[in-house]
């Protein structure tokens, strides 16, 4: 929960991401503002869409979804106006409406993917940071169902530039780097930018990296520059510039690339599944190196499909979510929901050590028992919500607390069985206990975050939740 800086100091993540986003929110109401003869737009005004890698954990969603309140897009009162979008997700309706010329290809058809009922297809987002990969069948009316739970890896093309700053680094040597990027951030910053930009040149070659004036200068203090890569292959000093040949510049793809082709591939060999296309989206899909070994590999297959302007396809793609949250109509939950909760004991059933008696003796039960909400790889309506019935277990209670757990586990029995994870929790307050101590619980499990909604049978007071995943 803490980030450090170049030069080693912390800082609050949560300070760190509320604060980019606040920047973010004032930045787009001052635009709004200067195109709309000087009208004075707020926060509230706006539905904001917040976007998150699919393979993210609840608990990564809640931590954006806070950022954004303590960034000031919304409030606790208000946070309905806040919808988190998952990335690959928000690409997926966007390239679905593309007619065929809105794509980098050859020889497709005039068609748009929403026209063609039936129609599968897997799209990679491939970001700076992550590679999120879904799967979706179109339906009836434009409307998206996943045939997959949401996979991925953190192989994206940060890890291309990574690799280049670690060889400059090994260049020129770890102390001397370490200094310059202390010194210099701002330099090693646009060094930076130059590369990836021209690692997603869409005619690959050896590319020239500009190299600026503090790291001539330091490096000339030391000795000649151009003999600091006498022994590196593949990388040479070139009049001012760092020359990557197509061939060192493959090898920094390699590994990413490799990874994304596994995780497709493991995709294409589930039985049930029938891909039509391919879409590569994002700012990475733009790298023709990783374009050609996706057509390589599975061009024999179906049709491999990159559209125009693939970096900013999840951000269009964000806006039409917004204005239907529903456009996905159903989802595969990745792990096994549900909660823990007591039972009458029953011996022939329940394992001797979760026997317990309440406070007042009135009753005995099984503890740690697992109820579970959704299973495993199971499909889930997006505006499916499960209702159940729940009483405390003391008479005394005047709330309950509900401890939501997870595992990879199709069927389990209890909480504490190998592969649960508590988590998160959320609180049931019940105001009058006098007249009964039923709640009913509905719980959301095909939105992009896990909702919940608790009725006291009493006093019918309702209450909305969100599960606390960051408890734990």
């Amino acid at each position: 929960m803490m980030i450090s800086d170049s030069g080693g100091r912390s800082m609050e993540a949560m300070k760190v991401f509320s604060e980019s986003i606040r920047y973010l929110k004032d930045h787009a109401l001052d635009m709004l503002s200067e195109h709309t003869c000087g009208r004075t737009f707020s926060a509230s005004d706006v539905t904001w869409v917040l976007t998150v890698p699919g393979i993210w954990e609840p608990a990564a969603k809640q931590f954006m979804r806070e950022a954004a309140i303590q960034g000031g897009l919304v409030t606790e009162t208000d946070s309905a106006r806040l919808i988190i979008a998952l990335e690959s997700e928000a690409a997926s309706v966007w390239c679905n409406q593309l007619p065929s010329d809105g794509f980098i290809s050859e020889g497709l058809d005039h068609n748009i993917l929403v026209q063609n009922t039936g129609t599968q297809y897997i799209v990679a987002d491939c970001g700076g940071g992550t590679v999120d990969i879904t799967v979706h069948e179109v339906l009836d009316g434009g409307l998206l169902k996943e045939l997959h739970k949401a996979s991925g890896n953190d192989m994206g093309g940060g890890t291309v530039d990574a690799k280049f700053k670690n060889l400059l680094r090994d260049t020129f040597g770890h102390d001397f780097w370490d200094k310059y990027e202390r010194e210099y951030p701002s330099e090693v910053q646009r060094m930076m930018f130059d590369f990836t930009t021209f690692k997603c040149a869409k005619k690959m070659r050896d590319i020239y990296i500009p190299c600026h004036y503090n790291l001539t200068t330091l490096a000339q203090g030391k000795q000649d520059i151009c003999r600091f890569f006498t022994d590196v292959q593949g990388v040479s000093w070139s009049d001012g510039s760092i020359k990557v040949s197509l061939s060192k510049l493959k090898e920094f793809f390699k590994e990413s690339v490799d990874k994304i082709v596994q995780d497709i591939d493991a995709i294409l060999h589930t039985p049930e599944l029938h891909i039509d296309y391919i879409l590569l989206v994002g700012g990475y899909a733009s790298c023709s190196i990783l374009q050609d070994e996706v057509k390589k590999q599975f061009g024999h297959q179906c049709r491999i499909l990159c559209p125009v302007d693939a970096q900013l396809a999840v951000a269009k793609g964000a806006v039409l979510f917004g204005l239907n949250p529903k456009i996905v109509a159903s989802r595969v939950s990745a792990l096994t929901y549900g909660i823990a909760e007591c039972r009458p004991f029953d011996r022939a059933i329940h394992r001797a050590e979760k026997w317990r008696k309440t406070k007042a003796e009135e009753y005995v039960y099984c503890e740690d028992l697992f109820h579970r909400f959704v299973q495993n790889g199971q499909s889930v309506a997006c505006d499916q919500a499960e209702e159940y019935m729940f009483s405390p277990v003391d008479s005394s209670q005047t709330a309950m607390i509900y401890q939501l757990y997870s595992t990879a586990e199709q069927d389990a029995m209890y909480v504490d069985e190998p592969g649960m994870k508590n988590i998160g929790q959320f609180v049931v307050n019940m105001p009058d206990i006098s007249k009964g101590r039923n709640v009913k619980l509905e719980v959301s499990l095909g939105l992009t975050e896990i909702q919940a909604t608790a009725t006291d049978m009493t006093s019918n007071e309702q209450e909305f939740l969100r599960p606390n995943f960051m408890t734990q």
